[in-house]
């Protein structure tokens, strides 16, 4: 867990670390993954660590990660510098997998914390919604599938961007919304890019 900041939030990092409210439901145990600091500029949010991230901790250490950093147009070094970008999934803990891949995640970890670690984190200029899990938390008002979501992005607050879970999993959509990579992607890019300045 990437952390730094203020001593009320690392006193609530600990609280995060030591959390059991699901250990019964997890495959692995607990193993809160998040990157937080309260200078952060842009928040990730989505889903839950992978079994990759489970392993060594770090949020997004995975093909996954390539591909969003890729997207976003930053180094690895920039990604995980926690001054700059916090990694708040929606479940801080690896949920288990099911016959589609991983399953949701736990929503313990919404109820009990998000609302805290959000506002420990008071300069965040732009929200990456990444899947219909963070997509519902942030955009709770939205009625609308993941590509609908994604494709209507200038409809909501320009400082939450949605977008679809860079996993490979998803190459068949990314495959079948070619304007995902055309236009979506350079104002992603822009948006981080002022985000950090």
């Amino acid at each position: 867990m990437n952390q730094a900041g203020s001593t009320e939030l690392i006193a609530l990092l600990s609280s995060v670390r030591d959390c059991r409210l699901c250990e019964s439901s997890l495959p692995l145990g607990p193993r809160p993954v998040l990157q937080i600091d309260s200078s952060a500029r842009i928040l990730i949010s989505g889903h839950a660590p992978g079994r990759r991230a489970h392993e060594t901790g770090i949020a997004f250490d995975d093909r996954s990660g390539d591909r969003l950093r890729e997207w976003m147009g930053i180094s690895t070094n920039a990604f995980y510098d926690a001054t700059k970008i916090a990694i708040l999934p929606m479940g801080f803990c690896y949920p288990g997998s099911g016959r589609s891949g991983d399953l949701p995640p736990r929503p313990e970890c919404a109820t009990a914390w998000r609302r805290q670690l959000l506002d420990a984190i008071p300069d965040i200029r732009l929200t990456l919604v990444i899947g219909q899990y963070a997509q519902r938390w942030h955009l709770p008002s939205i009625e609308r599938n993941l590509t609908e979501t994604v494709r209507a992005r200038c409809s909501y607050d320009e400082s939450l961007f949605p977008l679809p879970h860079p996993s490979p999993r998803n190459n068949i959509w990314l495959k079948r919304n070619p304007w995902f990579a055309e236009s979506v992607l350079p104002e992603l890019r822009e948006a981080v890019s002022r985000a950090l300045r």
